[in-house]
């Protein structure tokens, strides 16, 4: 299992392809996203500029499968009996993503470029990484709800205060955990 076929049928080396998503990640944190090349992902990966663009098109392209790959793992809570701990466990991962992972830099800096980037916004687009992870904690403690509705409800909070620049250390998970549970309970339910 150590080789993945790309697009033009041949064999991806896994090693070569680990070397490339931490690459990436690290030359985000050293240089940023608008510094970062193919030319010098390649050269800190190991690689030739060419395995590159058999593999990807894009540095956006690299960046996202690296921060996808990382947001699965980090932001996959193990379920427990209680909801309102089962969501505040997953808030506290989605704040730690959003303010102190490189794969949340990424995910941040990617956003960024899509505001201005249509490829990187349908990049974006083709895959919701937060969102999956977040249905996921929906689909268990709020399983009557609109889980897109409810979806935005769980991360949408956390989400705008920490893209907007304030202090994440202001939020507190657990009480954001408990308006959520109270929106998506079906006793408080209100139809328009």
């Amino acid at each position: 299992m150590g080789e993945e076929r790309d697009r033009g049928g041949r064999p991806r080396s896994e090693p070569a392809r680990a070397a490339v998503l931490w690459a990436v990640d690290d030359l985000l944190v050293k240089v940023g996203y608008a510094a970062m090349t193919m030319k010098g992902i390649a050269e800190l990966a190991g690689v030739s500029r060419m395995t590159l663009y058999r593999w990807w098109s894009t540095k956006a392209e690299i960046l996202f499968e690296a921060s996808a790959l990382d947001a699965e793992e980090e932001l996959t809570v193990p379920p427990v009996d209680d909801p309102l701990e089962d969501v505040t466990r997953y808030l506290e991962a989605l704040r730690h993503f959003l303010t102190r992972s490189h794969a949340g830099a990424a995910y941040r800096a990617l956003l960024g470029e899509a505001q201005h980037d249509p490829e990187v916004a349908a990049l974006l687009a083709g895959r919701d990484i937060l969102g999956d992870t977040a249905r996921a904690v929906v689909s268990r403690t709020a399983p009557g709800a609109d889980h897109d509705r409810a979806t935005g409800l769980l991360i949408g909070p956390m989400f705008f205060w920490v893209l907007s620049g304030r202090d994440p250390a202001r939020l507190d998970p657990a009480q954001l955990a408990r308006s959520f549970l109270a929106e998506v309970s079906p006793k408080d339910t209100v139809d328009g």
